[in-house]
């Protein structure tokens, strides 16, 4: 299991280096949800499943629905669709197509090897575990946290919004 771990570690940094140098934002996206897709296979090779999971749906998920909301309501006519075309040829989709059949490969791995924590000794972390741990002795953080993000939410709105100006 070190081996996959050390293999997702060296996926991620690779696609998260794609992710800063390319200059086409198209592009950018594709390696950045293979980069999230790599970090989740971190957590399912370390034993915790759950967090691999929400990476997944949360992160990967929840980026791509994005972007193409973004992409639909932008809309911008037939000038920016051809552009588009010429920015999803297939060359573009290799880079990220490999390193995605990498992460398959070691999911395979992982799943179909024999489950041993090796010198590490690890555990599997089930969701119940999280949920003790957060609502447990973790709980300050955790409501601290919860105070900050809805500070920065907050704070974001109110820099966001656009007011009519009086003059």
């Amino acid at each position: 299991m070190e081996f996959a771990f050390y293999f997702a570690a060296g996926v991620a940094v690779v696609s998260t280096l794609r992710v800063i140098t390319n200059s086409n934002p198209v592009h950018a996206l594709l390696y950045l949800i293979i980069s999230l897709l790599s970090v989740a296979m971190c957590f399912f090779s370390l034993g915790a499943p759950f967090a691999g999971a929400l990476e997944i749906i949360v992160y990967a998920g929840a980026i791509m629905v994005l972007f193409v909301f973004v992409v639909m309501m932008l809309n911008l006519g037939p000038a920016i669709v051809e552009q588009e075309r010429k920015w999803l040829k297939p060359g573009v989709w290799t880079g990220p197509g490999l390193l995605a059949l990498v992460l398959l490969g070691e999911l395979l791995y992982v799943l179909f090897a024999q489950p041993s924590g090796g010198a590490l000794g690890l555990q599997t972390v089930d969701a119940k575990a999280v949920g003790i741990s957060l609502f447990g002795p973790y709980l300050l953080v955790v409501e601290l946290a919860s105070m900050l993000l809805l500070a920065a939410l907050v704070a974001a709105f109110h820099l966001g919004r656009h007011e009519a100006k009086e003059q």
